[in-house]
């Protein structure tokens, strides 16, 4: 505990010192900065990384806990499968009524094996529902032209309606600049500014919402699980995935705290929530002790932990410890098998939405 509050101040220390050296930059070329004190939202930006200490060792013996229940396990990739099921056959109404079919296009660049993985997974999906997928692959050493010259050449292409860049990026390419390189009208992953403004704001309706986010929002209310008015906490605030979440929560009338790596006693506030969502990416950084008896964790955190035990010498484990949740909370979803499929539902649901709109299909 000592060690991780004394890494948690020199953390705050580092983002202070960082952040005043980055402010008084950008005041310097600020006409308002005699008018307005607050600084440029960008240049209070600081990156997230989350103090990995014993208390999140995945060989940890869960706590003694003196309430135990079984928790309900949400099956995602059962309710994944129905979901493309459905999706499979509105893609065959489409083609037998107008000759279309839905494209998504994947840009992919570098060699990351879990990149590669997931594409590839999408792409198998795809085939299945009857979309049709093309994907643009690219060497780490890449130039930023040749991905937006790609980027364009799918923004033209009108069998093309949505547009997946695989995340993350090599640092020498701007993931900002690429990803705004991405037709709104073919935003997929929904992280396009114009269509995460539209989720955040009331009475607007985005034209894609994050995949991930909208699959979490599916699982819990077909699992019945009740949203409106009740606290949900969601860990990690990544573009991507925390963020949208959160947003998407609010929309359905959720009271939202977010958990980030500055936060002070995260697990005071978590063990409050009705409603847990996390994806921080730090294997049981969620212990027993975070969590309220009776909630509802969905965990998005899919991180490997070596085994020997395992095919590959290694296994997939979440940011929750599930043997000590399970005992505990209402309801779960495992990793693997739990969030993962859905944002591939997901992704296909969006793809064809977008072809609809495209088409004028209905």
């Amino acid at each position: 505990m000592i060690k991780m509050i004394m890494a948690r101040s020199r953390m705050r220390r580092i983002g202070m010192a960082w952040q005043k050296g980055l402010i008084k930059k950008m005041r310097l070329h600020s006409y308002s900065s005699k008018v307005i004190m607050s600084p440029p939202l960008v240049s209070l930006d600081l990156p997230d990384v989350w103090t990995h200490n014993s208390s999140h060792d995945h060989s940890l013996p869960p706590p003694v806990c003196s309430y135990q229940r079984s928790a309900t396990v949400i099956d995602g990739k059962s309710i994944a499968e129905g979901i493309r099921s459905s999706i499979a056959g509105e893609v065959k109404r489409m083609k037998d009524s107008i000759g279309k079919v839905p494209g998504l296009a994947v840009i992919l660049v570098g060699q990351r094996r879990d990149s590669q993985t997931y594409v590839h997974n999408k792409i198998k999906a795809c085939e299945e529902a009857g979309i049709k997928s093309v994907v643009s692959l690219f060497p780490d050493d890449c130039t930023e032209d040749e991905v937006l010259d790609a980027l364009s050449n799918f923004n033209e292409d009108i069998s093309i309606h949505g547009i997946l860049v695989q995340l993350p990026l090599p640092q020498h390419l701007d993931e900002g600049k690429i990803l705004d390189a991405v037709c709104l009208e073919k935003d997929v992953d929904g992280i396009h500014p114009v269509n995460m403004g539209n989720l955040a704001m009331r009475g607007r309706e985005p034209l894609s919402i994050s995949c991930t986010a909208k699959g979490c929002i599916e699982l819990l209310i077909r699992s019945g699980v009740k949203i409106m008015g009740k606290n949900a906490v969601v860990i990690g605030r990544s573009n991507i995935v925390g963020l949208p979440t959160s947003l998407l929560l609010q929309r359905h009338h959720a009271t939202v705290s977010i958990i980030h790596a500055f936060t002070e006693n995260p697990e005071r506030i978590t063990n409050k929530a009705d409603i847990v969502v996390t994806a921080a990416g730090v294997p049981n950084l969620v212990r027993g002790s975070w969590l309220k008896p009776g909630a509802v964790v969905l965990d998005v955190g899919t991180c490997p932990v070596e085994d020997a035990s395992c095919e590959f010498g290694y296994r997939l484990v979440g940011d929750v410890c599930y043997e000590e949740a399970v005992g505990l909370v209402s309801a779960i979803t495992p990793v693997p098998g739990g969030v993962g499929p859905m944002t591939i539902a997901m992704l296909l649901s969006n793809t064809l939405d977008t072809a609809r709109r495209a088409y004028d299909f209905t």
